[in-house]
């Protein structure tokens, strides 16, 4: 049987990190994804992207609609390996870190802790005041790991599309799910760097 994962895409810019997160999970037939779209997140990616969300919903195994609280999602006997929010708007991160499971995305992420699954939010915010800090420290608290989609640059990412590979790809890894779209830091490099000298 394969391995359940949600995938949460709220309205926060930075839609593509999710759709990025589906297109490479489409691949692997071992991971069969639930996949939850806030009204935001669907105006957004027609702001942000080429995407259609029909095509978008294409790429799940399973989609879902935010106000079905009934869904296998919403209880913790339906067994899943975790769940990303990608990315997270302030809105979700407030309503998980505060168990307001006021629809579908917040209440799958609430049982995912409750479950003491794994619950990514890659926060999508900048810059952030003392009640976000608050937040995330409060969503941590109950569980949840926070992971703003901060490039890397030790790779010497070369277009944007290999930054969002990269935070998909550490996403998926830190999640338990191998793959080839982030660079592996092996260790300082020989070569010294440039000097003004």
């Amino acid at each position: 049987m394969a391995q359940r994962l949600i995938i949460g895409i709220s309205g926060a810019s930075g839609v593509i990190y999710g759709i990025r997160m589906l297109e490479a999970l489409a691949q692997d037939k071992t991971i069969e994804t639930h996949l939850i779209m806030s009204p935001a997140a669907k105006a957004t990616i027609s702001q942000e992207t080429d995407w259609k969300v029909t095509d978008v919903e294409k790429l799940a195994s399973v989609i879902h609609k935010p106000g079905d609280v009934g869904a296998s999602i919403a209880s913790g006997s339906f067994e899943t390996m975790g769940m990303i929010v990608a990315p997270c708007s302030i809105k979700s991160l407030s309503a998980i870190a505060n168990s307001f499971d006021a629809d579908l995305l917040t209440r799958a992420a609430d049982v995912q802790l409750k479950e003491g699954r794994p619950v990514l939010l890659l926060v999508r915010e900048t810059p952030l005041h003392k009640g976000h800090l608050r937040l995330m420290l409060q969503a941590a608290e109950n569980g949840a790991v926070i992971m703003p989609p901060a490039p890397a640059f030790y790779g010497k990412p070369q277009t944007v599309d290999d930054i969002v590979n990269s935070t998909v790809g550490r996403a998926l890894a830190r999640i338990g799910i191998q793959n080839t779209l982030y660079f592996e830091w092996l260790g300082m490099s020989k070569e010294r760097p440039p000097t003004d000298e």
